[in-house]
């Protein structure tokens, strides 16, 4: 298959995929990649979710834009950047849409599922933990990263060191969250819901909450921004599996989103992502196996 602005992808030693597969080779940093593969008239079932998209030349996608690593748009910036932005723009790709043709949406847990059911967004790439809950009103294939739920204090925090420790205390996260309910609900802290994890962090910075929790690849990101005032202590304490949102029922969507993800890790594109954005701060990873997609027949 021919490619637009296509490259060698021997940088990406085979090392690594064995690496990534089985979290081994080491930490060592790949050579970071700044294009995008995009292919040329690509053919999708006709009338498929994916033709339509592709001959509108237009792709728009729900991300988030405060977390460091994952979906940060910078103040004057005129697109978001990080790892979902970059596995975005990969699954774009492969739909045969530029990466400028992608309109970006700020996606936060309150709208992520109603910006899927009535059309505002085609696809959400937004740190979207897969739970049965959600797969009861969206889709989502997937996933594409997995790490798990952690917490963030203060510098110079003794007290909490994990999630035992949190009981009474004033935990804070976005509301409608897993993260926040799970602290709740199994270890007893005092919840302080926010609009976003920025919020949060700000909170936790002004003395306001004890520690902030969501998934550990985003509150790694926040430390190292500010690694003087701020650290993530203790091991995960839940499994988080990032999928991308998609409208209910297109079976053909999910397979074409889990074949380019599957795609996207053979070819070393998901490599160049995470190289470039999360690995800076949680080093090498496995990448996860793909659900499979509801309704889609045995092959």
């Amino acid at each position: 298959m021919a490619f637009r602005r296509q490259r060698t992808i021997a940088g990406v030693a085979a090392c690594i995929a064995v690496a990534l597969a089985a979290a081994g080779c080491g930490d060592a940093e790949p050579e970071a990649k700044d294009d995008v593969w995009v292919v040329p008239n690509p053919t999708f079932e006709p009338g498929s979710s994916m033709e339509k998209l592709n001959e509108k030349g237009k792709l728009t996608i729900g991300v988030k834009i405060d977390q460091p690593g994952v979906g940060l748009k910078e103040p004057g910036a005129k697109q978001p950047e990080g790892f979902d932005i970059e596995m975005a723009k990969i699954i774009a790709g492969k739909m045969g849409i530029e990466p400028e043709n992608i309109k970006w949406v700020e996606a936060i847990p309150e709208n992520r599922e109603k910006y899927l059911q009535n059309g505002t967004v085609d696809l959400v790439l937004a740190t979207y933990s897969i739970t049965p809950e959600r797969r009861k009103v969206v889709g989502m294939a997937g996933p594409y990263y997995e790490t798990g739920q952690q917490l963030l204090v203060r510098k110079d925090e003794t007290r909490i060191n994990g999630p035992d420790d949190v009981e009474g205390k004033k935990v804070c996260s976005v509301a409608g969250t897993t993260s926040i309910q799970r602290v709740e609900d199994e270890y007893g802290a005092e919840p302080v819901p926010d609009k976003t994890y920025t919020a949060c962090v700000d909170q936790l910075l002004d003395g306001a909450v004890d520690a902030v929790t969501t998934d550990g690849a985003l509150l790694l990101g926040y430390a190292a921004e500010d690694p003087d005032e701020l650290k993530v202590v203790g091991e995960p304490f839940s499994t988080e599996r990032y999928g991308v949102g998609y409208r209910k029922g297109d079976t053909e969507m999910c397979e074409f989103l889990n074949k380019a993800l599957n795609r996207s890790y053979r070819d070393g594109t998901w490599v160049d992502a995470l190289s470039k954005t999360l690995w800076k701060t949680t080093g090498a990873v496995p990448y996860p196996d793909t659900d499979p997609c509801p309704g889609a027949q045995d092959s």
